[in-house]
Parts: C-alpha cells; structure tokens; sequence
C-alpha cells in the first residue's frame, strides 16, 4: 500500500560527520537501530571513539575562525537553503522519524514542522544579534554592547523527537556565529544523518556543523572537554543533574531540560466536547514520550455526576484509539521506542495496583490495528482513584498511562502541582477567566497552558521549565537562545 510507503529500504551502515565528510568509525561497538513497530533492523549505529569525538571538536573549533568573521546575512542565507532544503524532502523526513521512532506519521510531520520553525525564526539573526548603545553617557564618551559568539557548542539529544530536538538549539547556534557537534540518541539517529546531509547541501562551511554517534562515553567526553564552551540537553532529570553539574565544574554554559509530570485540570464549568479531544492527544500523543504530555489528570469540584459524565467521556474516547504502525493514516498512535520502554511502563502499571489505585483501562495486552508484533506495543492505560502520594502520580513514567485524580477546589488542585517536584508544564480546561488568570499566576511550572492540552512553545517564544523539569537561566528557541549562544562585549569609548 502507498499509504505505507517506507523511506528506507535497506539497512544503513551510519557514518559520523567531522569537518564536511562522512567518516566511518574505527569503533567495534556497533547498535542496531530497530523499527519499534516492525522489528525490521534500519541501520547500524557505531558507538564512536574517544579520538573521533576529539577530532569533531577541533574540526569545529578550526572552523568558527571563519564562521564567526561570517557576516550574519551571509550566515542566515545558509539557513534560508536550508529551510527550502528540508521543506522540499518535508515528506520523506517525516517517514523516517515514523519508522525510527514509531510516532504516527501526522506526529512525525508536526515534528518536522516545528523543526523547520526553527530555522526560520533563526534565519531573522542580523535583526535577532543586534545590541544597543547610547552616546554621551558621560561628556564625549559612548558605550555599546555587542552580542558575539563563543565557540563550540555540543547537543546531547533525546530519543523521543529525534529530528526536532536538536533543531531548538543548532539553527541559533550557527545563526550566531558558533559551530556545532551534535550527539544524537543511538536508539534513533537516522533523523539527524539525513539533516547532516541536508546542511552539507545547503553550503555551510566544513567543520561548522558535526555529527558524532555513541553512548554516554561520547557525552561525557564533549562535557568536559575544555574546546567545548556550552552544552544543551534534554533528557531524564537524574542525568540532566549530572550533565548541569559537570557544566558547573568545567565552567560552561548550559540548557538541560529535564523529566516532567504534567497535571491536566478540569474545571466544573469545562467545555467538555472540546476539551475530550485535546486530553487524548495530550495524554496519549506520541505513545507518551513527550516531556508536555498529560500525566495526572485533575477533576475538579464535589460533584459526583460531573466527575462521572466528565470520566466516562474520557474513557470512551481512550478505548476508540487506534494503535498501530504510525505509517498507516488511520493509527492515532503508535509503539513505545523501544523493548525496555514498554517494560518500564508496564513496571509502572504494576506499581499503581500494588498502590491500590484503581485500574480501569489496561493496556498491558495491546490491540494492533495490523499484523505487527507487540514486541513494543501497548494500549492506553488509565488509573482511577489516584493520590498524589502514589508512585505513579509523583514519578515520570513516560508512556501511555493517565492517572485520574479529583480535587474539592482550584486550591486544592494548584496544591498537587506544587507538591511534585517537577514543573514542566500545566493546563488548566475552564470557561472562567477568573479561574484561568489564578491558575497562570499562581502555579509554578515554566510551561502554562489555558484550554491547550500540549504547551508547546512556538519557535519565537522560549521553551521553559522549572524545579526539577530544568537547570540553567536561559532555555532553548527564541530570544533565550540568542542570548545562551552570544557573550555580552562592552565597549566604551572616547576620541580626544
């Protein structure tokens, strides 16, 4: 069926990319890279060594030389190439991150959408970079600041948006002047190969942009290498709190974005058959695996036919998911990444039983739309009866499972969120501006969402966290970026 059409067609031996060549690793340790849905194996991933991660740090550092005396304008028109190199192959990138992945192809084409956001919005950088002065800030003396890049930066990427996640730092980061070395996630970094050669296509200069596969050896030696002048990461809590620290201790920059527990509250005064639709793919959108996915989902208020009528919606949509390999347009949702994945979730369900909360859709034995194995499948999941104090409410579990708490009021229901130590994001579904305005002002997460079940930023705004859900000052896209990836320079001065 044309409708499954799959990109790649045979497996593919990946080659690191160091100062405008593909190079193939002198590594004996090689991964599989597997498409969660079919099993199939699509590639070969080498774990790179030591010496190779080296030479892409002082391939990049030899390059930003040049790039940084690059005029801006000169920089942004690699990027415009760029964009209408990545909208021309928009399709077939979208098939590759649903075949690597194992998200639906709609999910892989949002992705790529906002992936190329992100280039546009950098391609804006001879406005973006500008500084400021004044004259005469004291009798014939003037000062200015300039905005200037620093280096080379690195990306560790996440798995579960293999193609968009290193776009919210590099376009910024190249736009700025600094050269770039990315490590994508072994588990799917096909994504970032064919980008490779798309920027290698679109002109920018060798050594400028990088990439470098492997494990936690290949980030570890990008962390403390002393070429290396800031680093972004998006991943766990618990390694994002080693990576923020190793940063500190060798004195760089850096963006981590950590775990997430996201609460979902539903007021009495809730627009219901709105806001169904916008839960499930909150919830369930991406198997899961998104740091914005909807988590613990609150219904507010003491009325029992409310919390009955609002659930039972709730469940009949979740129980008309379709689940299947992502390539069919009629799947709503896909596998789990990987083996190991689905095998903490179902942990996590175990936990919830164990904790007494009530299990009221199990989605351990998955229905396959397909004849697939279930090897990483599994169906949605919801828990009823949940507190606050139970594992599955506190911990990120980071697939397919809602869990069904109530709250008497608005109050009580901010309480929960603050009582977790994430703050990645939160939602709030009413028709009261009054209960909207309290919510916005009061809860502490960096991301907040009013009747939006996904609070994710667009490209110009700042994708922010807090507590535990991020360490640093600045956060990835936008402004924030520019500012991340630049050094405020002074400059005062007087002619006599």
């Amino acid at each position: 069926m044309a409708i499954l059409e799959e990109p790649i067609k045979e497996v593919l031996e990946l080659k690191n990319y160091i100062n405008g060549e593909w190079v193939e690793s002198k590594s004996k340790e090689v991964w599989d890279v597997v498409n969660p849905a079919t099993q199939k194996p699509l590639a070969k991933v080498p774990m790179s060594t030591n010496d190779e991660v080296i030479q892409a740090i002082e391939a990049a550092k030899e390059a930003f030389l040049e790039w940084r005396r690059t005029p801006p304008l000169a920089r942004a028109r690699c990027l415009f190439r760029l964009k209408e190199l990545l909208e021309n192959n928009f399709e077939y990138l979208s098939r590759i991150q649903t075949m690597e992945h194992g998200k639906t192809i709609d999910e892989s084409r949002g992705e790529t959408r906002r992936g190329i956001e992100m280039v546009e919005v950098a391609t804006g950088i001879p406005s973006l970079m500008m500084g400021y002065n004044l004259e005469d800030i004291a009798v014939g003396i003037d000062e200015a600041v300039v905005y200037q890049p620093l280096g080379v930066f690195a990306h560790i990427a996440p798995f579960n948006f293999p193609f968009m996640v290193p776009l919210w730092y590099s376009p910024f980061a190249l736009a700025t002047g600094n050269t770039f070395i990315v490590k994508p996630s072994p588990r799917d970094p096909i994504s970032q190969v064919k980008l490779a050669e798309l920027i290698e296509e679109a002109g920018f200069p060798p050594g400028v942009y990088n990439v470098v596969h492997g494990g936690a050896e290949v980030a570890s030696t990008l962390i403390e290498h002393p070429d290396i002048k800031g680093v972004t990461f998006v991943g766990t809590t618990a390694i994002g709190r080693e990576v923020y620290k190793k940063c500190g201790e060798t004195c760089k920059r850096a963006i981590v974005q950590g775990s997430a527990k996201n609460f979902l509250v539903v007021m009495p005064d809730t627009n219901v058959e709105a806001t169904i639709p916008a839960l499930m793919t909150s919830f369930f959108g991406n198997t899961g695996q998104r740091c914005l996915s909807g988590a613990n989902l609150v219904i507010v208020g003491e009325d029992d036919g409310f919390y009955r009528n609002f659930l039972d919606a709730f469940l009949d949509a979740t129980s008309k998911i379709r689940v299947g390999y992502g390539l069919d347009e009629t799947i709503q949702m896909g596998p789990m990444q990987s083996v190991d994945g689905k095998e903490r979730v179902m942990r996590y369900i175990e936990m919830g039983i164990k904790e007494n909360a009530k299990l009221i859709i199990d989605g351990r034995k998955p229905t396959i739309v397909g004849d697939y194995p279930d090897t990483c499948f599994l169906n949605p999941t919801v828990f009823e009866n949940v507190t606050p104090n139970m594992t599955i409410a506190r911990e990120e579990i980071f697939g397919p499972v809602a869990s069904v708490m109530r709250a008497k009021d608005l109050d009580q229901a901010i309480e929960m969120i603050h009582g977790n130590n994430f703050g990645n994001a939160a939602s709030i579904f009413t028709t009261s501006g009054r209960a909207a305005r309290e919510f916005q002002y009061r809860v502490q997460c960096g991301n907040i969402g009013i009747n939006i079940g996904i609070v994710a930023p667009m490209a110009f705004f700042p994708f922010s966290g807090m507590k535990d859900s991020f360490f640093g000052v600045l956060h990835g896209q936008g402004r924030d970026a520019i500012r991340f990836f630049t050094e405020s320079k002074v400059v005062i001065e007087r002619w006599f």
